[in-house]
């Protein structure tokens, strides 16, 4: 596998093995239109997204 397919199957993992995939896609849908993110890289976007819903449901993912 390449880098970016490396970042891509690290990212869906986290976001599967903790159940955010809905909160998750909010915030890629939400990016979408926020000039500050217009020309990252998508791998770029997917880590911030994944890092910001990791952060915001940190207290669910504790109770697991």
């Amino acid at each position: 596998m390449g880098h970016y397919e490396d970042d891509f199957y690290e990212i869906y993992n986290i976001i599967e093995r903790h159940g955010l995939r809905k909160e998750y896609d909010m915030q890629m849908t939400k990016m979408q239109s926020q000039d500050k993110h217009k020309y990252k890289e998508m791998k770029d976007r997917m880590r911030y997204a994944c890092d910001k819903v990791v952060k915001l449901n940190k207290s669910k993912l504790w109770q697991m």
